[in-house]
């Protein structure tokens, strides 16, 4: 998920350069909300492994 907004950051940059506002926008704000998601995930994952611990051997 992070790999996926990191590529519309880079769309959303070169749409800029380009001067595709419409375009540059929308793919910032789809890279913004999947960058926010794997941060609330990867924060769920954390706190899922340190409450289960790690396992027997």
């Amino acid at each position: 998920m992070l790999y996926w907004a990191v590529v519309f950051l880079i769309v959303a940059l070169v749409a800029a350069v380009f001067g595709f506002g419409g375009i540059a926008s929308a793919s910032a704000g789809i890279a913004q909300i999947l960058f926010f998601i794997f941060i609330v995930l990867f924060v769920i994952a954390l706190i899922a492994r340190a409450f289960h611990g790690r396992g027997p051997r």
